[in-house]
């Protein structure tokens, strides 16, 4: 008889997701869209239980109960997944939200999820198959569209001062001169060439994650409350092992151009890139 061959276990996976007065049609296609993709997941044998934990770092009973009611009108069918509401006293920001719900639930992988994203049915299958292939990865970072369709170039190389101020401040036409610049910062060379490859910084919008990986360097570094959280953590994560761009994983980004959005998350932009120029290197140009 030949030798029987040994396949990996079904594994577990923890989502999290974290709202601030987040739009809630959005936050319902992300969710419904999510259980597409462990309802493919699991029927590959691929996931065994899976827990989406939502913090609410609203403070606002009413859009609290909104939010319950949306959550409630979701298909939770599968006995295999769970879900709970975690209501924050005080908005400590993004990453100490994802960092409550990576406290809430132990899992062998772990998606870091934004209530503004529509996953494609097989984005969870191709990015777990992904990691189990690949030992030496303990990030995969998707391929990801705008609404209008056009690419959201979801991987980034290290960015400079110039970069950074060209996308916040500059008009149209000035983002034009740079253009080259700017498209090297995004990886529009990787993603044009539609293979998996190894990335320096993924979006926070959409992190598959080792669960082991993940708590062993504590999560999200809470001193950055909105804003290059996920580019600290895909530094920190990179000690461990390579952060990878894998084209077959899709999603939509309904989200970004975070620093055109008013006053206060123009601050919340410059008070952490100033934390992180600080903390890893500053490159003007």
């Amino acid at each position: 008889m030949p030798d029987m061959v040994s396949l990996p276990s079904a594994s577990s996976l923890c989502v999290s997701v974290v709202v601030y007065h987040s739009n809630l049609q959005r936050l319902q296609e992300t969710l419904e869209t999510l259980l597409v993709a462990v309802h493919a997941a699991r029927g590959a044998g691929m996931l065994s239980t899976v827990a989406v934990v939502v913090v609410d770092n609203s403070l606002c009973p009413d859009y609290h109960s909104d939010m319950l009611a949306v959550i409630n009108r979701v298909s939770w069918t599968d006995a295999a997944v769970a879900y709970q509401v975690l209501v924050s006293t005080s908005n400590s920001g993004y990453g100490a939200g994802h960092n409550r719900a990576l406290e809430a639930c132990e899992s062998d992988y772990h998606l870091i999820l934004n209530p503004d994203i529509a996953s494609a049915p097989a984005s969870l299958l191709t990015g777990i198959g992904y990691l189990r292939e690949h030992p030496g990865v303990v990030l995969v970072c998707p391929d990801g569209a705008l609404a209008d369709g056009r690419p959201a170039y979801l991987s980034k190389r290290m960015p400079s001062v110039l970069v950074l101020a060209l996308r916040a401040f500059a008009p149209r036409w000035l983002q034009a001169r740079f253009a080259a610049r700017l498209a090297h910062y995004a990886m529009h060379d990787v993603h044009g060439a539609g293979r998996p490859a190894p990335v320096p910084l993924a979006s926070g919008c959409f992190m598959l994650v080792r669960g082991s990986a993940l708590r062993r360097i504590g999560g999200f570094d809470p001193a950055f409350f909105l804003y290059f959280e996920d580019f600290d953590l895909s530094l920190r994560l990179a000690s461990l092992g390579e952060l990878h761009y894998l084209p077959e994983m899709r999603v939509r980004h309904y989200g970004g151009d975070s620093a055109r959005k008013g006053l206060s998350h123009l601050t919340c932009f410059l008070r952490s890139g100033l934390r992180f120029f600080h903390r890893y290197g500053w490159r003007w140009l």
